[in-house]
């Protein structure tokens, strides 16, 4: 889990690159918990969460663009 600052160093690729990523794994997860496989049910969380994270980095980034 990355911490807010550290996701709005990245470039915007870089983030959309990580978010694509995120997607697959909550993909994932979700099947083995559908499946009964899935140990650690926290994980889901912590991955919607860290989506959400850089969606919002993403778009302050697109914002700003626009204003300046």
């Amino acid at each position: 889990m990355e911490k807010f600052q550290d996701l709005t160093a990245k470039s915007e690729a870089e983030l959309a690159e990580l978010e694509v990523q995120l997607k697959k794994e909550a993909l994932n997860l979700r099947f083995q918990q559908a499946g009964g496989v899935l140990k650690n049910t926290a994980r889901r969380r912590q991955v919607r969460r860290e989506i959400a994270r850089i969606k919002t980095a993403a778009a302050q980034k697109k914002n700003s663009k626009k204003s300046a």
